[in-house]
């Protein structure tokens, strides 16, 4: 098997002359993206369009950091905020409405504990999937292989080790399930404090529940 076929099978690879090729690429767009006016709003769709495997309606605020790019597929209205960092040695896959605070880390890359098999070179992809409606909060890391369900999110800062099911708040280092997610929730907007009349009225007019 080829490094590439390897990496893209999940097993230990090295990132040899064809995957520094493949990473170039991804660098040349990512320099486009990243020096690019700020307020050219369209300029800067295009380009992620360009960059993202997979996309529909997605929008960066640069700087933003991956290895490839095209093995990051995300859903309808993918946001991430600024200073991002999506290592993509596997696949990275997002669902529909997702946002990333600014500084949120994805990786998908590991390399092996010990030192002598580190030494070598040989590391490793695992892929991590998010599900839909789900929001990251700023500074957050998502370690490989992690799955995360629908309608979630994870609170500042944390660290996410472990699957985090459908439906919750889950926040910390390692992060854990800090509460469920229900209707009594809808009209939150931060900690006890509501959404107003205007705004709700506004929500309800024009929103599925």
């Amino acid at each position: 098997m080829t490094n590439k076929e390897r990496r893209d099978a999940g097993l230990a690879y090295i990132s040899d002359e064809d995957i520094f090729e493949e990473q170039a690429v991804c660098r040349k767009i990512l320099q486009k993206l990243n020096f690019m006016d700020r307020s050219d709003f369209d300029g800067i769709k295009e380009i992620v369009k360009e960059l993202l495997g997979k996309s529909e309606d997605a929008f960066i605020n640069p700087p933003f950091y991956c290895d490839y790019g095209k093995h990051i597929e995300t859903g309808k209205y993918f946001f991430a905020n600024y200073n991002c960092t999506l290592l993509d040695v596997a696949k990275i896959k997002i669902g529909d409405n997702c946002q990333l605070a600014p500084n949120v880390a994805i990786y998908t890359a590991g390399h092996p504990i010990h030192p002598v098999s580190r030494n070598s070179a040989y590391e490793y992809g695992k892929e991590v999937t998010i599900g839909d409606n789900v929001w990251v909060g700023g500074n957050s890391v998502i370690c490989p292989g992690v799955k995360i369900g629908d309608n979630v999110v994870i609170g500042a800062g944390s660290v996410v080790t472990k699957d985090i099911p459908d439906w919750c708040v889950a926040a910390g280092n390692p992060c854990r399930v800090i509460k469920r997610i229900t209707d009594d929730d809808k009209r939150k907007l931060f900690r006890d404090e509501e959404i107003d009349d205007e705004a709700w009225a506004d929500i309800v007019e024009h929103m599925e529940f």
